[in-house]
Parts: C-alpha cells; structure tokens; sequence
C-alpha cells in the first residue's frame, strides 16, 4: 500500500481553543476512513487542508505527486444556471471546459447554425482528438447515467436531492485517487445512498468521508479517526468497535485526571502549610507544583452532551388522523392514488421514497396544509402539532440564537418549568456567548440544533418531523432517538437515515411511485420490497450451489483435510488482527517511524481480505461435503 497523503504536526485555530492540535495522520491507497467528531470540531477544516484549498497555521502537508483529488462539499450549488452537464465537466479541469463547450454547441446546432458555428466545432473536434477527450465524454454519459440525471436540466432548477447527486457526479467523473465526501448522504433519497454505498465498495478509490449515516458507516469504513478537542484517534475496525473502545478510553481518561486532580490538591496544601512549609521548602517540589498547575489550566475538558428534552403536551384523542381515498396530482403526475389511512395515538410511522415522489405533499395533505383533490380527511380532537420542516423557514438570519427561540422573553416554560432561555439553549450545546450570536454565523449543524430547540419549546402531542438528521453529529442524532423513542405522543417522521428509522417508528409508508403508497408494519429492514431487490443474487447462489452439487457431491481428501484446518486458520488470522488493532490504539502509534505505521495499516486491510475469503471457502466446502 502507498502513502497517498501525510500531515505532521498540523495546527489550526480560529479562536482560543485550536481546532487541530499538532495533528500526525495519513492516508494509504484503498482505505476508506470516517472522520467523526462534534459539529464545529474542525473536520470540515481538516478535509480542506487536506485537499489544499486552505493552510494550516503550522505543520506540513505531504501529498503523492500528481494525486488527484476531488471533494464533495456539504454546501449544495448556489444559483448555478449553468447545465448539469457543464457543472460536472469542471471536475475534469481543462479537457471538461472542451466537453463542454462542445456539448453546449451542439445543442445550438439542433436548433439552427452558421458557417462559424460549423468552425467552431470543427476546432473542439480536433483539440478532443488531440487531448484524447472522447473517452472523458463517455466517462461524463456513464455517471450522469448511473445518477439518472438529465444533462441539460439547469442546476439552480433541481431540488436539493438532484442537486446533491449532480455535486456528486462532478466529484466522481475524475476518477480521483482519493476522494473526501464531507455528508454525502444528505438530501440523497434511500435508493441513492444504497447506489452510493456499493460504487464506492466496488471503486476502490481511497476514501476520507464524513457522515452521520450509520449504516453507511458501518458498511464502508476500515478505519474510523476522531477529532476530539483538537487531537486525532485512530479506531481500526466498525462503528460498534469505535464505541466500546472510545468509553473504555474515556473511562481511563477520567481515572487518570481525577488522580492528578488529587495530587495537585495535595501540592497546593503543602504550599500553603506556613512558616513550617518555607522553612522545609523543597525548590524542586514546588517547580513541579507550578508545572502542574500549568498542565491543568491547558486541560481541554470533554464537551458536554446535548440533553434536550421534549415538551409534551397534554393528551390527544385516541384518533389522530383518518384519511380516506387521497387522490393528489401536479400536472400530469399522480402522486398519490386513493390512498387511505387512520392515525391512532401514539403511532410512530416513517415515510420513504424517492426525492419529490411526494412525501412531503402526502404530509400537509394530513395536516390539513394542503387540500386534497380527491377524499377526505378528518383530525382528532386535543391535537397540538410541532412541525420541523415548517420551522426551517421561520429563522430569522439576522435575529440571535435566542431571539429565534423566545421573542422578547428571557425564559421558556417546558413541562410547567420556568427555564432561563440562556439555561434552556445549553442543553443543546449553545454556549451563552454562541446563544447571542446572529443566526447567520451558525454552522449547517448548530442551526439544526438550533431548529430542535425550537421546535421542543413548543407543547405538542403529534410530532412532524422531514429529514431532521441533516448535519447533525452522530452523538446528537442518537439522542434525539432516545429522545423520540420517549415521547408518549404521534410521530410522523419522513427520514433516508436507515438507522435512524428503524431506531424510532413502527410502520411505514412506502412510496412506490405513480401515486402507490403502501403501508407495512415496522421500520426500514423489514419492508418486504427491500427484500425482494436482493432476492435474484440470491436465487443465483442457490442455483450455483445446486449445479455444484450435481457436479461434485463429495469432498477429495485434500478438501477435507482443509475443511478441517479451517477453524484454525481463521482464528489465527483473527488473532493476528485484534493484535494490530490494539497496537494501533496506542497514543504513541502515530509517533513511530511513518513506514512502520504504513506497514501495520496496510497488513490490517490485508487480513480484513484474507478473513473474509477464508470464511466464504470454509462456507463452500461444507455446502460441498
């Protein structure tokens, strides 16, 4: 494996505290690493150091010659009014600008041309030959194939979802060695992550990726780094081995500073003993008592939890919402088909489908929003409705943290407790100075937390919720599961996090398209037209199998003799990885010679290959005997 990237000793801050503290790291063909970390703890920073478009305040940035490296920003295009075509061609550099003037002038010729125009083409023509660009233009068709997006739609007129796709073509029509992809799910429907997920694992493009998707997480990653308190830890292995290490490492952490904290109170007695102390006074002593002192103020404390809380209100009726034979169309275009639904209190029902299939317009259908052209729909009685999607566009950008939650008010009342605004917005990990700042300096994630705590400052008893995982921090998003998993009222909840659905509801409503909405009891996995798109491959192992079996029903002695030696195999295998994956949990592991480490990580991605091939031929020879 080849070193693709390499930081020593980089530095970053923007304020008092550093973002990035003397920061070692590295990146080697084939990894596929997720940066995790608090929203605002410098990953997004890191990603662009990396890439080069900024500098660190100090330390230095090794990059492979001629490595090519393409990014996808969590920022989606600005009133881009080119076509998509022409905006994914720039991720070719020069040869993308020929692309696409060429296709652009093409277009133009369908309508009419000139003996210029002819010229013109003639020229683009002959440089594509000469920079061998046809074969960028079929690399341009085959992921704008692969997407399902339309070349020339204009960029600025796609939703947030095709957007999102036309951002990541343009970051994967480069073919780039290392590819960094800073929330790459948000605003991507099911169908898409699913897509996304199997090019990368197929590509074997080397990956830095940020995500609060924790199935693609767990799917994708050989590596997981975390950026805590301006310091990298490397976590080998799956999402699920990053949390039980990281509490036994922070449990260590506890245990050590508490016995400094000790000694330290012990010194600072003995300094203060009088005039017996001075007579007695060792200088050496109190040196080091000076030294510790300095050592704990540079202490960086762990950050608090987010600890928010939901303000319930009273009871609904026990019919929430029933809803006979919707009909709904745009144009043309059905969206929804006589469907019919009864909401009880207390269900919790997610909804799934392909971007602009027609979740959002199913929702203020039911929320009496919007009027259905065809059925009825009647609301139950008591009903209090808190609506996240609806809060994203009462922001007030100029307006403070605060002055979005109360307007003119210092406290808040939740659950019947007074709360001080500035109290109620710690829990939601807005310092008192960041709860004054104007909504316009927050980040895409703070400004999440910020629409969270708004929405739970408002009474309610049938919670509606569209995409609220966008941008938030995995640590944040597993509390507002617990949160919601709490919550004694109604849940309507439109979400592409499977994780996240499978975590909080107990039915779905399925988008089928052409206006077909299904409902099945449960959450994500155990939607039955999930299953069935993995039911071919699996019909063709059984018939591999079978064929096999006709062909061959018995073992030789030397398949024997290795189906025995099988279990052996593998657990020295195993052995030999939970032996490097300790050893690269180490703090000192990243300060030993560079190769060293290369060498270590490249022979764990190597055992991850062996391991798994050795189980699928342990599996085939018992099918076989």
């Amino acid at each position: 494996m080849t070193n693709l990237v390499m930081l020593e000793n980089i530095s970053l801050a923007y304020g008092l505290e550093p973002l990035l503290d003397k920061v070692k790291f590295q990146i080697t063909t084939g990894e596929r690493i997720c940066l995790i970390g608090r929203n605002g703890a410098g990953k997004s920073s890191l990603m662009k150091i990396i890439e080069g478009h900024i500098l660190p305040d100090s330390g230095s940035v090794w990059r492979k010659p001629q490595l090519r490296i393409a990014r996808l920003t969590q920022e989606l295009p600005q009133e881009l009014h080119c076509t998509v075509y022409e905006w994914v061609s720039e991720g070719l550099a020069e040869v993308g600008k020929i692309l696409a003037a060429y296709h652009s002038l093409i277009l133009r010729l369908e309508q009419s041309h000139t003996e210029d125009d002819l010229k013109q083409l003639e020229q683009l023509q002959h440089q594509l030959d000469v920079k061998q660009g046809w074969q960028f233009e079929q690399q341009i068709k085959t992921i704008l194939m692969r997407l399902q997006l339309n070349a020339d739609d204009i960029v600025s007129q796609l939703s947030g979802g095709w957007q999102r796709r036309a951002a990541l073509a343009k970051a994967l029509v480069s073919a780039p060695d290392l590819l960094l992809l800073d929330e790459p799910t948000n605003h991507l429907d099911i169908q898409a992550i699913e897509w996304l997920e199997s090019d990368l694992l197929a590509s074997g493009v080397a990956l830095l990726f940020i995500t609060h998707d924790r199935k693609l997480l767990q799917r994708l990653a050989t590596r997981i780094i975390e950026l805590d308190r301006g310091q990298l830890t490397s976590w080998p292995g799956d999402y699920q081995n990053f949390l039980r290490r990281k509490e036994e490492m922070l449990h260590a952490e506890q245990m050590q500073n508490a016995d400094f904290d000790k000694k330290l109170k012990q010194e600072e007695v003995w300094i203060r003993q009088g005039i017996k102390a001075r007579r007695t006074r060792n200088e050496g002593r109190v040196r080091a008592l000076e030294q510790m002192r300095n050592q704990r103020a540079k202490r960086r404390e762990v950050q608090a939890s987010a600890a928010f809380s939901l303000n319930e209100a009273n009871v609904s009726g026990q019919l929430v919402i029933d809803a006979q034979h919707i009909t709904h169309r745009i144009g043309e275009r059905t969206l929804i088909n006589d469907f019919s639904i009864r909401i009880m209190r207390g269900d919790r029902i997610g909804l799934i489908g392909p971007n602009g299939v027609g979740k959002s317009t199913l929702l203020n259908i039911l929320l009496g929003k919007t009027e259905a052209q065809q059925g009825v729909v009647l609301q139950g009685t008591k009903l209090q409705i808190a609506y996240f999607d609806q809060l994203r566009k009462a922001l007030d950008l100029e307006r403070t943290v605060a002055e979005n939650v109360v307007e003119g008010r210092d406290t808040i009342e939740v659950n019947g407790k007074s709360l001080h605004i500035i109290s109620y917005l710690s829990d939601f990990l807005f310092t008192p100075e960041r709860a004054r700042t104007p909504v316009k300096a927050l980040s895409g994630g703070e400004c999440n937390r910020l629409l969270l705590a708004k929405l739970f400052s408002q009474p309610a008893n049938l919670l509606v919720m569209d995409e609220p995982t966008n941008d938030l921090d995995i640590e944040t998003l597993e509390l507002l599961e617990e949160l919601i998993a709490n919550f004694q009222g109604t849940l309507l909840i439109v979400s592409h996090d499977r994780a996240f659905l499978d975590n909080v509801i107990t039915s779905t409503l399925v988008f089928a398209g052409d206006g077909e909405v299904n409902e099945y009891v449960g959450g994500f996995k155990d939607i039955p037209v999930v299953s069935t798109q993995t039911k071919p491959a699996v019909i063709q192992e059984e018939k591999s199998a079978k064929s096999s079996a006709k062909v061959k029903t018995k073992l030789s002695f030397k398949e024997q003799k290795e189906l025995t030696e099988m279990p052996k195999i593998i657990e020295k295998l195993e052995t030999e990885q939970r032996e490097l994956q300790e050893l690269t949990t180490s703090a000192d592991f990243y300060k030993q010679d560079q190769a060293e480490v290369a060498k270590i990580m490249a022979r764990l991605a190597e055992l991850e290959v062996e391991i798994a091939k050795t189980y699928l031929r342990w599996e085939g020879l018992e099918k076989l005997g």
